[in-house]
């Protein structure tokens, strides 16, 4: 296989090298295309533009394969928790137990916000939309910690990550009972990492808090599940605003805005939105599915299929268990999840669909747990947000010990050419 590629123009030739990534992946390295033939590729939304050399996650959409940091997505969910596989994503190797208990500690160490944070959280109104709080909290978080980190400081690093990690999950929480106007409260350093995050989203005034296991569970394997997804949106959007040598927080900040986009991070919610149309509409699950058939429909079926994975997203095989363990265990009664589990059982028998290979993805499963263990559906993006801090922290990492020059992409100008211009009275 040639090292080169070769792009000829008008009779001109001019080389480039092939890089070859460590599973096998091609990519021409254009760095000198512009300078020595005067071009620029255009490639709308970057489909087939890699923005950076990264060893944190490997995607392989047309096998659904997920990997971080070499370790398969299967193996995680099921033997490990959160924090071991953000320890796993942030510096590149899973912990032993010094290393995994002095993270957990020094997290918790760090899961206090400040006071005055609450009188930013009481100028939003209830109606706010919770992705925008939490995005408002978490650059606030700027404001307490005004020095910059130190990327040449490994020990400067690592605080700021843990610093991040302790306090994320008390936004998360305060964001969601400020929209169930219920008090601000802390944690428990008692309980675990996720344990305590569902303790300060859920314990009520005077009430003992009783959880069941498998909520817990569930809710690990799902920020597990959400932890990385390679270069999306969010997370080059965080690689983006931290090229300018923009902190950590708000590159973080910058990324949960990008999350919150519907085509992004907000599809989990559009699928219980879409349950809520069909049983607004009777329930009738069959007639929902002929009207996704139809490509004269406007109707479009939301949670199923996936614009990387061409095959089964290997992240619903795993929860799908874990939402069928919630619904049963939790004996919960709702005819929006009833639909949906009759929409899951139709797509995966329907011959249509499963020739296309549109499956219930990771997006259909995570926003019928969430809304079975009771997390209003405006939360399930901010709880996208949690699962994907990690990756985010990697990213930004990653970007900075690198030494990555600030993104700056080009374009092809189709505006109007040189106009003479005319003072106000002759236009």
């Amino acid at each position: 296989m040639s090292d080169k590629a070769i792009l000829e123009y008008q009779g001109k030739k001019y080389e480039f090298p092939v890089i070859e990534g460590t599973e096998g992946e091609l990519g021409i390295n254009i760095k000198t295309l512009r300078s020595e033939a005067g071009m620029i590729t255009l490639d709308r939304g970057y489909k087939n533009t890699g923005s950076c050399e990264s060893a944190i996650t490997f995607l392989n959409g047309e096998e659904g394969i997920l990997r971080y940091r070499g370790y398969a997505i299967e193996d995680l969910a099921e033997k490990a928790d959160f924090l071991e596989v953000a320890y796993l994503l942030i510096f590149g190797e899973l912990p032993n137990k010094q290393q995994l208990d002095k993270f957990y500690g020094d997290i918790k160490e760090e899961s206090e916000v400040d006071e005055e944070m609450k009188k930013i959280l009481d100028g939003f109104p209830k109606a706010a939309h919770p992705m925008g709080v939490l995005a408002s909290l978490t650059s606030a978080l700027t404001a307490f910690n005004p020095g910059s980190v130190d990327v040449e400081s490994e020990e400067d690093m690592y605080k700021a990550i843990v610093k991040i990690l302790g306090k994320f999950p008390v936004l998360v929480a305060w964001t969601q009972r400020k929209k169930s106007s219920l008090p601000l409260n802390y944690g428990d350093d008692s309980l675990g990492y996720v344990e305590n995050l569902h303790k300060m989203m859920f314990e009520k005034p005077g009430k003992k808090y009783n959880v069941d296991k498998s909520v817990i569970e569930a809710l690990d394997k799902l920020l597990i599940l959400h932890a990385d997804h390679e270069q999306n949106c969010s997370a080059s959007t965080v690689r983006m605003v931290g090229s300018s040598h923009a902190g950590l927080f708000a590159s973080i900040s910058a990324g949960i805005s990008a999350l919150w986009g519907p085509l992004h991070g907000g599809a989990n919610q559009a699928v219980i939105e879409m349950l809520e149309g069909i049983k607004a509409d009777g329930g009738d699950t069959h007639k929902f599915m002929q009207k996704a058939k139809d490509k004269d429909d406007s109707f479009r079926l939301m949670g199923f299929g996936h614009r990387v994975y061409k095959n089964f997203d290997p992240r619903a095989k795993i929860i799908k268990k874990s939402a069928d363990e919630v619904l049963n265990g939790l004996g919960v009664e709702d005819p929006v999840l009833d639909i949906a589990k009759g929409l899951e059982k139709e797509a995966l028998e329907d011959d249509y669909f499963v020739k296309r290979k549109l499956y219930p993805n990771v997006d259909f499963y995570s926003g019928i747990i969430y809304r079975a263990l009771g997390i209003p559906v405006e939360m399930f993006t901010v709880m996208f947000a949690l699962g994907r801090l990690p990756g985010w922290i990697a990213q930004w990492r990653e970007m900075r010990l690198k030494k990555e020059p600030i993104g700056r992409p080009r374009q092809i100008y189709v505006g109007e050419n040189l106009r003479e211009f005319k003072p106000v009275s002759e236009r």
